[in-house]
């Protein structure tokens, strides 16, 4: 049986991920230091024989016994209203976590795949971004401890990859949704989604012409896989092009829930990208992947799924108390 660590395993994607690999029979390590995952989103597996969970914080050294055949590094606060406030420990997760993982790879002869971002584009000149864009990111600005984690995060991947002729693969991620995001994450779907379940008018920060583009977290789950399962060890965009305004979507929102509250408009925060859309020729020509669920479709099984939460979640402004590591 073949033996994989996900890293980063009781957050939203992570989840899913060890879902995908418990379906196609690995014998699957699950690790997260739990500083933004929550165990209930992998509690339906920890009764299987072909699972197991370390409470772990890959910043720090990391030992799996036995042998490792594929390692996916999935830890990182994604969200800004996490990175913002745990800032240290989002650089530190890119960085000592990465390099704590590949030396891991490296000892059992693993390969390794990173989860990157769209976020290595900063706030793109070129759109839609190709592979081959080096990105417009401010270092020093509030974003920059996400960004350039992962960006440095790419840099010592390729190094392992080029020097020590490890196997690497790097996935930059776009926004993706579904079932067991967060309804208080600070991202736009989960945050539409809530506030119209609450009651609450939908805020939009700017004008609402920026664009994101939306793919399904199956879709998503799949290209990594299809990543991993190749040769090709360049970074590749796994998103669905399909791109929408962020006043269409707060319409298409309030048509889905069928809620008739106001959209309100407040300043955009620093740094945040205006256009986002992926370049998917690489993902379509080296991987044979392109994304399969409409968003019509998708959006409707995520809304089902927040609209299941109990109550108490579905008012919980605060995810966590993150002042234990911030000391």
């Amino acid at each position: 049986m073949k033996r994989v660590l996900v890293t980063g395993a009781a957050g939203f994607l992570g989840s899913h991920l060890c879902d995908r690999f418990i379906k196609e029979g690995f014998y699957v390590i699950g690790m997260d230091n739990l500083i933004t995952g929550n165990m209930e989103n992998i509690e339906h597996l920890m009764a299987l024989e072909n699972f197991e969970f370390y409470h772990h914080d890959v910043s720090n050294y990391v030992h799996v016994p036995g042998n490792l055949d594929y390692i996916l590094h999935f830890a990182s606060p994604a969200s800004p209203i996490d990175y913002l406030k745990i800032p240290i420990q989002t650089l530190k997760v890119g960085s000592l976590g990465t390099h704590n993982l590949l030396g891991l790879a490296r000892a059992k002869s693993a390969r390794m795949l990173i989860a990157s971002t769209s976020e290595v584009y900063g706030d793109p000149l070129i759109h839609p971004q190709t592979e081959e864009y080096y990105g417009n990111v401010n270092p020093v600005g509030p974003r920059g401890v996400y960004d350039e984690a992962k960006r440095f995060q790419e840099a010592i991947t390729m190094a392992y990859h080029t020097f020590h002729g490890l196997e690497t693969r790097i996935v930059r991620i776009f926004n993706t949704y579904g079932p067991r995001m967060r309804l208080n994450d600070g991202r736009v779907l989960p945050a539409f989604i809530g506030q119209a379940l609450r009651g609450e008018d939908l805020t939009v920060f700017g004008d609402g012409s920026q664009t994101r583009s939306f793919c399904y977290v199956d879709d998503q789950v799949e290209g990594i896989y299809r990543l991993l399962m190749s040769d090709y060890p360049h970074p590749v965009n796994i998103g669905n092009p399909d791109e929408i305004t962020i006043s269409q979507f707060a319409e298409e929102i309030i048509k889905l829930t069928g809620t008739d509250q106001k959209v309100i408009y407040k300043p955009l925060p620093k740094d945040d990208p205006m256009q986002r859309q992926p370049n998917i020729t690489k993902a379509k020509e080296i991987l044979g992947w392109e994304p399969k669920v409409d968003r019509k479709v998708g959006l409707k099984i995520t809304y089902d799924y927040f609209k299941s939460l109990p109550e108490e979640k579905l008012y919980k402004k605060e995810h966590k108390d993150f002042s234990k590591y911030n000391k």
